[in-house]
This record gives structure tokens, sequence and C-alpha cells, in this order.
């Protein structure tokens, strides 16, 4: 879900971006950026879920083998209670999206806006667009006091 939004973001930031630059083909560059953003979270959750497998198996001991069916709880003894299981799994969860949005960023700077990489370049106007958002909604908020 986190990921869904983190795309649907991407997707819009790089078609303003790709229009205020005026490149041909933006919706061709706004498919790509989608498409890499999914492939990496498709990868990088396969990935989480190897690692967790792996994590937990070593705890479990010999006799801890998942099936493809079993639709059992995946805690045993130990795992991520407390507060690194918390931070673990919140990173686990986290890192996908994360990476993605800085393959579309980097994709963004060096193939759409033909600049070079920096930390400055690569979130340009991001801000702008998540503060215009909720701005927009804050708006609607205020137009529908008014009416009522």
């Amino acid at each position: 879900m986190i990921g869904a939004m983190v795309m649907i973001f991407a997707a819009v930031w790089i078609y303003q971006s790709a229009m205020k630059a005026g490149v041909n083909n933006v919706i061709m560059w706004v498919g790509i950026c989608a498409g890499v953003f999914l492939v990496s979270q498709v990868l990088l959750i396969d990935v989480n879920v190897y690692l967790l497998e792996a994590f937990r198996s070593s705890e479990g001991g010999e006799n801890y083998e998942r099936d493809l069916a079993s639709i059992g709880d995946r805690k045993n003894e130990g795992g991520f209670q407390g507060g690194g299981g918390a931070f673990l799994s919140v990173f686990m969860e986290l890192m996908p999206p994360i990476v993605g949005l800085v393959i579309v960023a980097l994709i963004r700077s060096q193939f759409i806006l033909k600049q070079k990489i920096a930390l400055p370049t690569l979130f340009d106007g991001a801000t702008a667009i998540i503060v215009n958002g909720f701005k927009n909604i804050i708006d609607t908020l205020k137009q529908g006091i008014k009416k009522s």
C-alpha cells in the first residue's frame, strides 16, 4: 500500500518535471519510471522475504520449515518483538519504496532533466508537489465549510 502511494507520487512528480522541462515523450518517461519503480519494488520485497525467512529459520532451529500452503503465524520465540525488532520491521517495510523513489529520482535527474546528480537536484520539485497538494486539500475543506 505504501509502495503504491509512493509510486503514484513518483509518477505525478515525473510528469510535472518532464512537462516543465519541455521533454518529448512525457508519457513514455512516466511509464519507464513507473516500470522501474515497480520492478525495484518486486525485487526488493522478494529480498526482504528471503532475509526475513533466513532470519527466522536461524532462530527456529532445524525444525523450522515453512511450506507454501502454511498460513500460520510466522512468529516463534524471540523474533521481532522489542525495540530492535520493531525498527527492523519498519525498515523492511519502508526500504523498497524509498529505494524505488531514489532510483526514479536518479533517472529523472540524469535522463529527463540532464542535470548532474547531486542531492539538491535529485528531489527538486518533490516538496512543491506535497505542499501544493496539502494546500489544495485545505482550500477544498474551507470551501466546503463555507457552503454549509
